[in-house]
This record gives structure tokens, sequence and C-alpha cells, in this order.
């Protein structure tokens, strides 16, 4: 009994010393923790922009009025975000422990920790108050000014509060700025179907924006509707009329007019998708903006306002966006031939299926019905890689992506940050073909591979991200390996001569290394988008030219984008001069060479031979190679003339040597005739496609051969099949059926 009494003291001690020290802890962290009412609001003082330099951004909002009182907020709309956030707000005094232990029991079934169990008065806490790091210390802090925030408000203050923070997406802080965006309303003018919208759009803001997700969004708002329609607040009919209620489709002509920088637009999404919460308190935002060259695309795209555009420009190094411009947002749009690099011919190079030798037969093609065409609507029969990337063929790059298989190249792709739908995964998409295409920036972003030697970056337009003065992100490469430096060179390579004599050829007087491919897309009635992209070691730039609901140009990409393309190029390099920044070149790997080939093989035959060591320059030429490729086989043209065996025939003027048509020209020749009596060099000198020897004496036998000569140089003599003049006592007869086919052969 003694024993039992002395556990339960020592038990009672432990749990007294353990209240004891949670309570003191409790008290030490928050000890200076106070409700600040200013950070309840959030405005243009809240919220800082910076540049690369240090310098402010001027940020305007996305709407003339931000805050709004509880009496203009309709109550659906309040009803809304209520029963999807925190159905229990008005029963609970901050925090919802039915709402805490539902939580568990969901994730201990899920056998996760996806549910959450904040109420609204927790949000808003945690969001103008305090870090988002998941400590005990700051759920402490939560959890003393939440009780503060309880007792000072009302509910319908802190609804109101809460509606008047969180962001939006497009820059739309707080419910008012929302409505006035998305509907080019006053809040108090919302429908049910717009407040379920509004509602469901908080959890992430890009991800169920009606301009850049319709089909998530939509299926959203559903969701809202569903969940309000089963806590009792609507009926089933108004729930089924909100959701006839179309999505609105373009963001008003008012807001357009206010000409939001479209860099602050981009930078504001990415805060909501890489740090996904509900955006409020004291927000600063370091970016990589380089404040002359966004005024000077700004400039630049102002004087051309015939169709809609797209400018961006990468920071290759670092993976930061220096500069953006936009009259069509983040949008998808078709790659056209620009995914032909990243897609086709670096994976082709990765697989070792091609080098930028490899000849490919430019040929009519089809694929069960899919027969594409080039541009030109010629066939060019062998090119090799490079002039297929140079001139931008369709076929070669069809039949490339073929032999290496689509789900290798989307594999390729997928790791480059561009998703492909199942859908796409067809032989079309090596043109670019699919059903929603890329952003600008994501396909910059995978270009940024390729000065990168083969690894891919994480690209964005937020170098660090405080919030109420604590750091929570700060951005970092982390690179991933996609393509080996000798692939991403060989490709860049290839892309250098598309820049110098290809369809970017525009670019080539600057006075800098740079690598360029341009895309068309278009039907029969006429193109649609229109692109041109670069890259240097030490930026990546795009241009976009089209319109956002897909109507006509005029243009090509090797046409005014290129123009635009190579502006921005001399911007930057006239930048990077002033401050004493010299440009650099692409370097090349030490496992990649540069090996003289056969041109005779190579152009005749189609064959990739290593040059013979004697042949002259006139008959080599060179391409790049991984040391892991270079050909195996190599040519004895000149140390060892050869020749294929030539074909002979007796006609009426003499015995006829017809010399193969690809019997190399550089050679001189020795014919020579024996008979049983004599043996005679009937000809020696240049070369010649037919060779008749006249000097022939009737019932005579004879035998010929052929030498090959180069200089000193004596190839294998060759033998020709033995031919007769035996013709009795008549005069020349003919024998068609004998001399028009090889007779001897038979």
């Amino acid at each position: 009994m003694k024993t039992f009494k002395r556990i339960t003291i020592c038990i009672l001690a432990l749990c007294l010393i353990g209240i004891t020290s949670a309570f003191a802890y409790y008290k030490i962290v928050t000890h200076n923790v106070r409700l600040q009412h200013e950070r309840l609001l959030t405005s243009e003082k809240n919220l800082l922009l910076f540049d690369c330099k240090n310098a402010p951004i001027p940020l305007r909002l996305a709407a003339t009025k931000q805050t709004v009182s509880e009496n203009d907020i309709p109550w659906h709309t309040k009803q809304a975000f209520i029963d999807v956030e925190d159905r229990r707000f008005y029963k609970h005094n901050g925090f919802d422990k039915k709402g805490v232990v539902r939580a568990m029991i969901h994730n201990v079934r899920a056998h996760s920790l996806k549910e959450g169990a904040s109420t609204i008065s927790q949000q808003l806490i945690k969001n103008t108050h305090l870090s988002q790091e998941k400590t005990l210390k700051r759920k402490l802090q939560e959890w003393k000014l939440t009780r503060q925030l309880e007792k000072r408000y009302s509910k319908e203050e802190i609804i109101t509060k809460y509606l008047n923070t969180i962001y939006f997406g497009h820059s739309c802080f707080g419910i008012e700025a929302a409505a006035e965006f998305y509907f080019n309303k006053r809040v108090n003018e919302l429908s049910l179907a717009e407040s379920a919208m509004l509602a469901g759009m908080i959890k992430s803001p890009n991800h169920y924006s009606p301009f850049r997700q319709p089909e998530n969004c939509l299926k959203r708002r559903s969701c809202v509707l569903k969940i309000m329609q089963a806590n009792g607040s609507i009926t089933q009919t108004e729930r089924e009329e909100a959701e006839r209620t179309p999505l609105p489709v373009d963001m008003p002509q008012e807001c357009k007019d206010k000409n939001y920088p479209a860099f602050v637009m981009e930078e504001l999404s990415e805060l909501a998708e890489k740090y996904n919460f509900r955006i409020a308190g004291h927000i600063e935002i370091q970016t990589y903006m380089d404040k002359n060259l966004q005024e000077y695309i700004e400039t630049l795209g102002s004087a051309h306002t015939e169709s809609g555009k797209a400018f961006v420009v990468l920071d290759a190094k670092s993976g930061g966006f220096k500069a953006v411009l936009s009259t069509i947002g983040n949008a998808k749009r078709l790659p056209g031939s620009t995914i032909k690099p990243l897609l086709v011919y670096a994976p082709a190079i990765e697989e070792d299926f091609l080098s930028p030798a490899t000849p490919i037969l430019d040929e009519k093609i089809d694929y069960n019905g899919y027969s594409p065409q080039n541009n030109d609507g010629k066939f060019h029969g062998y090119v090799s890689t490079r002039e297929c990337i140079e001139k931008s063929l369709n076929i070669p790059a069809v039949k490339v992506l073929s032999s290496v298989g689509i789900p290798k190249c989307v594999e390729y792709l997928e790791k480059l940050d561009l998703h492909v739908q199942d859908e796409d995964r067809t032989l079309a998409l090596a043109l670019g073909g699919m059903k929603h295409g890329f952003a600008l920036s994501d396909l910059i972003s995978a270009y940024s591979v390729f000065p990168n030697n083969g690894e891919k970056l994480t690209c964005g337009f937020i170098e660090k991200i405080k919030i109420n003065g604590t750091t929570v992100y700060k951005k970092t490469a982390r690179p991933r390996r996609i393509f080996s430096p000798e692939s991403a060179y060989l490709t860049t390579d290839m892309l250098r001569t598309t820049a110098q004599r290809g369809t970017a050829k525009k670019l080539r007087d600057l006075p800098f290394d740079i690598a360029a491919k341009t895309g068309t897309v278009g039907t029969k009635n006429g193109n649609t988008d229109a692109y041109a992209v670069s890259y240097t070691p030490k930026d990546c730039v795009g241009v976009w030219l089209g319109n956002a609901d897909g109507g006509k140009i005029e243009y090509t990409g090797g046409g005014l984008p290129c123009n635009y393309l190579k502006q921005i190029n001399e911007f930057i390099d006239k930048e990077s001069q002033k401050a004493g920044i010299q440009p650099t070149s692409f370097l090349q790997p030490n496992n990649v060479l540069k090996i003289d080939l056969d041109k005779p093989a190579y152009y005749d035959t189609h064959t990739i031979l290593c040059a013979d060591e004697y042949s002259p320059a006139e008959y080599r030429f060179s391409e790049l190679f991984k040391t892991s490729a270079i050909p195996l086989n190599k040519s004895t043209s000149f140390s060892s003339p050869s020749i294929l065996t030539p074909k002979i025939s007796l006609t009426k003027n003499g015995v006829k040597i017809q010399f193969d048509s690809y019997a190399p020209t550089y050679y001189s020749y020795r014919i020579e005739r024996s008979d049983y009596a004599s043996h005679t060099t009937v000809y020696e000198g240049n070369y010649l496609p037919v060779f008749i020897d006249e000097n022939i004496e009737d019932n005579t036998v004879y035998t010929y051969t052929v030498t090959p000569l180069y200089h000193e140089k004596i190839g294998k003599a060759i033998t020709l099949p033995t031919i007769s003049t035996m013709r009795g006592n008549t005069n020349w007869i003919e024998d068609k059926k004998i001399l028009d086919t090889d007779w001897w052969n038979h």
C-alpha cells in the first residue's frame, strides 16, 4: 500500500512538473506576443517588392478600394467561405475542438496529414502575425493571439477582416479587389455563383483561376456549392442555378486598362504557388527583376500593337526571371517547332540515336494516316541532323521521334517540367501539336538546360520572401541532370548554326555567341503563333506574337519575333558592357571532338566515315561528335583508291567501259587491254564516265583491267569480264538480247 502511494505521488509530482514547465515555456515564448490591429489589414504598405538591385518596385493592387465593412459583404458570400473553411465558425471561440478530432480521424484513416483543423480566426492570425513554420513555439503564439482576437472582435468583424486580407490571385488582395478584377463588380453585388467561385479559389489561386485553369475552377466551384447545400446554407434549386452560371472568360477591360506590370503579376502568382498559404501580413519580396531591361521590353512591346505579345528574359545561371511582358498573362500556347530541340533532337543525341552529322532521309511519310509536310511543301532527300534543325524541317523531326520512341522523348520533356497529357502523346507532338501547349516562361525555363550544361535549374521570379520580418522562402538553384554536358553542347552548337544561317539568321550579326530556334504555329488558313527563342551562356530570351483568341497573324517566327529577339539581346549586351561584363562563349566539353569526315562517302552514299589522312581539304568536312560516338570506320579513298566494278559491253563502235555513277571524279584512271598476243595501256588520264576502245580487231578475246590512281597512290586493279569479237566471216552482227544485257553473267 505504501509503495502504491509513493508511485502515485511520484506520478503526480512529475505531472505537476510537466504542467509547470509547459506553462513556463508558454509564458516565455508568448511573452511579447501582442495582437496588432494594423496587421489585420493588407495594403500597399504591407506588400513591398524589390528588384535585383534592392530598389523598390512600384505596386498597384487590383482594386481602387480594398477594405470593406461587414455590411458591404452579402450573407451568401460570407457563408460560402465559412462552409468551406470553417463550418462551425459561429459556434467556437477560435478553436474548433470537434474539427480537430474530425481531422485526426480522417488523417489516421488516410494514413497522412493532409487535413488540418485551422479555424478562420487561426488562419487570420497565422497569415497576418506569424511565420508559416510548423513548430510548437509558433502554435502556442497562434493560440494566444487567436484568443485575443476572439475577445476583441465579434465574429462578423473577424470574417470581414479575413475576407479583406486573403489573396485571390492576379494581384487581388481582399474580397473587394477580387470582385472588381474577376467580375467588374463591387463586393455587395456578388452573386451566389461568384461567391462560391472566390471561396474555392483561395485554396490555390493559380490552380483555380478562371483565366488560367477554367476546368479546375468550374469543378472547384461546384464542390463549394455542394458543401453549402449539404450544410443547409442553400437549397438544391439555388445550387443548380448557380452551377449553370458561366465563369468569367476574360478580365474586365477596366482592369486591362490599368496596365498592371506583367512582372508583378507573375511574382505574386508565384508567391501564392510556391509558398502555398493564404497570403497576408507584412510581406517583403526580393525579385530578380532588372529594372532597365523591364522598362526596355515594355517600351519595345508598346511599339507593336497589331497582335498580342509576350517577352521573357531569364538569367540562365541563377534561374531568375529578369524581365517579363505579356498581353495574355501566363497563358499556354502551342509551341510549334520550338519544341523540337527539347523533345526530339537533344533526347536522340543523349540516347546515341544520332549525331549532328547523321543523314536523315527527308521524304514523303505516312504513319497510319499521319503524313506531315515541311513548311516549304518540298522533300529534300538526305539531310544532316544539323541541317534539319537549321531549316526546321518537319518530316525528319517526326521520323526521329518515331525512332527514339514517344515515351522516351516525353520522359525528357517531363523532366524539363513541360508536362504532356496522355492524349497529346502522338507523333504530331514533334511539331508542337497538342491541346494546350506551354506558357512562354515555362518554355524558356526548359531551354535554360542547354547553357547550363544539361542541368535544369529551378526557375522563378522570386529570390526571397519575408513575412512579418522572418525569411520564409529563399530560392535555391537545385540543379537536376537532364542531359549530359556533351549532348547539351551538341544541341547548342546546332542551334548556333540556326542563328547564323538558318531560320533565326537575323541574329547572325550579333557580336557574341548565341544559339536560337524559331517556331510558327498555323493552319492552311493562316498562322496563329510565332516564336523566336535564344540563349547565350548568360541569358535566355523568348519572344511570342499572337492573339489570345487564336486569331490569325501575318508573322512567322523568323520574321518580326526574330527582330525583337535581336533587339533585346543587343540591349542586354549593351547594359552588360556598361557594367564591365564581357560576353562569353559556350565552352566545348573535353568529351566532344571535331572529326574530319569523308565528303564523297557522305554525299554520294550517305555513309559517315572518318576522312582518309591523305584526302585533300576539298574532299573532307568537319563535324562534332561525342568521344563515345566517334565513327569507327575510316575512309581509304585516297590512301588506297578503289572503285566499284565498271560495266563492259561490245558495241558497234567498239568495247564500251562505263563507270559507276559513284566513281570518284578526283581519281585518274589507267585502262589496260590484253589478248593472247599483247598487253597495252589504252587510256590513262582523268575521269571519264564512259570510255570506248575503238582499236579492236575481229576474232579476238580481250581482257580489260581498270586501275584507279590518286597522285602516287595506286589502287587495286579491277579485272573486267572477258569480251570476245569472234564473228566468223560475217560483218558486225548486233544481237540486242546479248548486247543490252550483262551477257557474261548468264
